[in-house]
């Protein structure tokens, strides 16, 4: 029911996810990111106590990602139904996918990346978003779309999508980007890339404002002056 992509910016250390889903309202249960630790997408059934709990194993700064995958999936039950793709703030990834996941499924690592779906329309949705992610440059947001609208192109998933999420950490302890499409009938990959254009010109100002008010720039509403 859901392609994605995790992936790091070796440039800016930001650690993120792009995401989609036939399923309604796909970024309140799948992506999961922290700075400075990883990113988590849990998917198929998704059991979304995965993954805080992955980040935090990985936050210890003591088990790379298969190992913190494994303890987590250990301490949890009806694992087969389970889809996990992780990578951690060296790049590093790990992915597990349960022999009762919905559909024809498929992971596949890259360089500073790792994508992974359940029932795709065809097995090399995985491997065409790795490579996009791969052959692109720029910042993160856009590789992980680029990688997202690729997908699509290749066939995505086997019905049609309705929702999608795109959330990546920077260097504080809340998200630096966590914009969200919960349902559309359209295609909520190039829905979510528009709200990411119309976002991208103020991340950063959301950033000054959280740190220092004084220094922010004026948006123009009634009593910003």
């Amino acid at each position: 029911m859901t392609f994605s992509i995790v992936g790091r910016c070796p440039q800016t250390g930001q650690l993120g996810i792009a995401i989609s889903s036939s399923s309604i309202s796909v970024g309140a249960r799948c992506p999961w990111v922290r700075a400075g630790v990883g990113a988590v997408a849990t998917q198929n059934v998704t059991l979304p106590a995965l993954g805080p709990e992955i980040l935090d194993l990985l936050a210890t700064g003591k088990l790379p990602p298969a190992q913190a995958l494994d303890q987590a999936l250990a301490a949890r039950e009806w694992s087969e139904y389970r889809q996990v793709a992780v990578i951690d703030q060296q790049g590093r990834t790990a992915f597990f996918t349960g022999k009762e996941a919905l559909g024809l499924s498929h992971a596949v690592a890259g360089q500073q990346c790792l994508a992974a779906g359940n029932m795709l329309a065809d097995r090399r949705v995985a491997d065409v978003m790795v490579a996009a992610f791969e052959q692109s440059e720029g910042a993160l947001a856009d590789r992980l779309l680029h990688a997202m609208h690729a997908a699509v192109k290749a066939g995505g998933e086997a019905g049609p999508v309705h929702s999608a999420a795109l959330k990546i950490a920077g260097t504080q302890t809340w998200a630096l980007v966590d914009l969200r499409v919960d349902w559309t009938d359209d295609d909520p990959v190039t829905v979510l890339d528009a709200l990411w254009r119309r976002y991208q010109p103020q991340m950063q100002d959301y950033v000054t404002r959280a740190l220092n008010p004084l220094a922010a720039p004026s948006y123009g509403v009634p009593g910003d002056e």
